[in-house]
């Protein structure tokens, strides 16, 4: 898939101007008071330069020069890096890894569980991997929950929503998961 970044981070400027909140995912990420957030798939970095404005020490990683062609113009003293997340290897770990607009379904078929490990990889001793990703494309619950439980995490929470709405069921999920 190609993305264009300048056109994908219009669309978010355009709803934060309409009011709405497009920080939802930085909210969440945030109340589990991190010192370092590993922001995969971070896209045009509205999430990792929104946990960035609160103090947060953060880098960003995604796969497409575009997306991150953005994120280095609107914050060029942030840590980014073009890698693919199939397998990532960064040589560090962090306190959240966020897997922010439904990154797990951009990954080609059958390359989840390498995802998964990539991301898990990174995640500090009693740190966690949060991800929020649709349901309705082929790739299950059961599924991430499978694919994590091999990288070492437990599901500590589930939400329907970024603003931690309970879980029963839906097309969408926020999953919460936790390494020993």
């Amino acid at each position: 898939m190609t993305w264009n970044g300048d056109d994908y981070q219009a669309r978010f400027d355009r709803i934060a101007a309409e009011g709405e909140d497009v920080h939802g995912e930085a909210t969440l990420v945030r109340s589990f008071a991190p010192a370092t957030v590993l922001d995969a798939g971070c896209g045009t970095g509205r999430v990792a330069i929104e946990l960035a404005r609160h103090g947060i020490a953060v880098a960003g990683v995604d796969a497409d020069a575009s997306m991150l062609a953005t994120a280095r113009r609107l914050a060029p003293d942030l840590r980014w890096f073009q890698r693919d997340l199939v397998g990532l290897a960064l040589g560090e770990s962090f306190d959240v890894v966020v897997m922010a607009g439904n990154v797990p379904l951009f990954t080609p078929p059958g390359t989840e569980p390498a995802l998964v490990g990539g991301a898990a990889a990174h995640v500090r001793a009693a740190g966690r991997l949060v991800a929020g990703f649709s349901l309705d494309r082929g790739y299950t619950l059961d599924d991430y929950d499978e694919h994590c439980r091999a990288a070492g995490l437990t599901l500590e929470a589930r939400y329907a929503t970024w603003s931690r709405e309970p879980y029963e069921g839906g097309a969408y999920a926020v999953s919460v998961h936790r390494k020993p």
